[in-house]
Order: structure tokens, then C-alpha cells, then sequence
């Protein structure tokens, strides 16, 4: 059971066709959608119109692609700071802020860097495999894996919240000019609240990793095992279909609409939407 989404030239692009893929399923839902981005640092502001539509959609429901993107590479904090100082930073100033609980912060950056563990200090997966690539006597091209799901602190009974991303897996292509890819694995996945934001900010993440080894930048894979076209900032699609006992949220449910008419006819919108 999968769902195959044909390869896009960017990460606006994979989004409106993931979207569109998925919104056609039954129920709005799909399981194993996969997801893959050409160049995923392309067009990833919003100068370019269709992210402009959508990060104009969330700012209606109090989210926005740069905060989703934030989640999971700090691009700011990294320009400003540069590696590795930008991970004492953010362990020092950002974490203290955003820290719901001891068990996630809501930021996968955080897992990336200090990866959580019973006893001795926590390990920085993403800047080891920095290192690793860099070091010439390291002659794996497949080998550097990056977990973020932790079998100790995300296990529960609830069918919500903690982390969807759970792992990570990077390679070197060895062409002329040694190219990185990267595939991530999703246990479940927003395509309208989360997936364009999840796509750029892994984009960043493949440029942060390919600027500190000299590495060009490749495609993005992304394997969503579940995936739906959720409704942000209001009850999903699915609750109001399938639950006449629970009230939809009318100006959610019209903006959803207009969003999913707007993708259908090529990307253009009403900013009033």
C-alpha cells in the first residue's frame, strides 16, 4: 500500500501534487506517500506566489511555514552564529523558551543535537555526521542515520501530539561533484498545517550538511506512512464528515476549500480567502 507522488522540481511544487494526491483519497487520507523534491533549497520564500498562499492560509489559523520549517533547522540561528556555535546557542537561549516538557520541545533540532539517553551525555547526531563526512579515512557513503522517535519519552496512549518525525537517513551519491541526499520517514503527517514547512526546513537542513562538507545539494525523499489534508485551527475534515455530533469550524472549512480550489486551478488564490 503506497502512494507515489511523481517528482518535483521544488518544494512548493511536491506540495501542491502531494496535496492534491492525497485530498483525492478516501477519507482525505493515504498511507506511505512518497514525496520527492529535485531541489528542495528552490524557491522556498515568500517571493515565490504559491508559498505566499499558503503561509498566508496558516497566519489565518495562528501557524506559519516558518515556524514549522524552524522546527526542525534553525537557518537564522546558523547564518548568525555558524557551526558549531549555533548549537550552544540554541541549547542556551532558544530550549529554555520553547521547552513544553522534558520529554519534547517541539523542536526536532533538538533530538538532532542532543538525541536523548538513560545516562552520559547526550549525543549530537547532526554535527557527528558533519564530522564524519568530513573525515577522509570514513569511506561509508550509506551511513549516516539520524533517529529523532524515542521508544522511552514518545511512546503513549494518545493518538496525538509528540514528534512525527521520526528518522532520518542522509547519503552521498558519488558522481562527479559527490552529491547529498536525504530521505526522511514520517509516522504521520499534516499536509496542510505541517508539509510544506516540514519540506523547506529539511531543504535547509541538506544546505546546512552539504555547506559544512563541501557537499552539493540533492534531492529530498520523504516517506509519509500516514498522511492527511488536515483542517488547521479548527476540527479536521474527517471529524465533521464522519461525526455529526461535532461542530465543524466554518471559516476553516471555507478557507480549506479555497485553498484545495485554488491548487486545483494552478495556485492562484484571493488573498481575502
Amino acid at each position: 500500500m503506497y502512494l507515489p507522488v511523481p517528482p518535483q522540481p521544488d518544494c512548493a511544487s511536491a506540495w501542491r501534487e502531494a496535496f492534491r494526491a492525497v485530498d483525492a483519497q478516501l477519507g482525505h487520507a493515504a498511507y506511505n506517500v512518497v514525496i520527492d523534491v529535485i531541489n528542495p533549497t528552490a524557491n522556498t520564500t515568500r517571493q515565490d506566489g504559491r508559498i505566499a498562499i499558503v503561509d498566508d492560509f496558516l497566519s489565518g489559523c495562528d501557524k506559519s511555514i516558518e515556524t514549522v520549517a524552524n522546527t526542525i533547522f534553525p537557518t537564522g540561528l546558523y547564518h548568525l552564529y555558524g557551526a558549531p556555535a549555533f548549537f550552544d546557542v540554541f541549547r542556551d537561549q532558544v530550549l529554555k523558551k520553547v521547552r513544553r516538557n522534558e520529554r519534547w520541545s517541539g523542536y526536532y533540532f533538538e533530538r538532532m543535537m542532543q538525541y536523548p539517553t538513560p545516562t552520559g551525555e547526550p549525543p549530537n547526531q547532526l554535527w557527528n555526521i558533519v564530522e564524519r563526512i568530513r573525515n577522509e579515512h570514513v569511506r561509508a557513503l550509506n551511513k549516516f542515520e539520524l533517529s529523532l522517535f524515542d521508544p522511552v519519552r514518545d511512546v503513549d496512549n494518545s493518538p496525538y501530539g509528540g514528534q512525527c518525525l521520526s528518522f532520518l537517513s542522509f547519503k552521498i551519491v558519488p558522481r562527479a561533484e559527490k552529491t547529498l541526499v536525504l530521505t526522511a520517514m514520517y509516522r504521520n503527517h499534516f499536509y496542510v498545517e505541517k508539509l510544506l514547512g516540514n519540506l523547506i526546513g529539511l531543504g535547509r537542513l541538506m544546505a546546512f550538511v552539504a555547506r559544512e562538507t563541501g557537499l552539493k545539494v540533492g534531492a529530498l525523499t520523504v516517506v509519509s506512512t500516514h498522511a492527511e489534508t488536515d483542517q488547521p485551527g479548527g476540527a479536521r475534515r474527517s471529524d465533521c464528515e464522519y461525526a455529526p455530533n461535532i461542530d465543524p469550524t466554518p471559516d476553516a472549512a471555507n478557507a480549506l476549500s479555497s485553498l484545495r480550489k485554488a491548487w486545483n486551478a494552478g495556485g492562484h488564490v484571493s488573498r481575502d480567502m
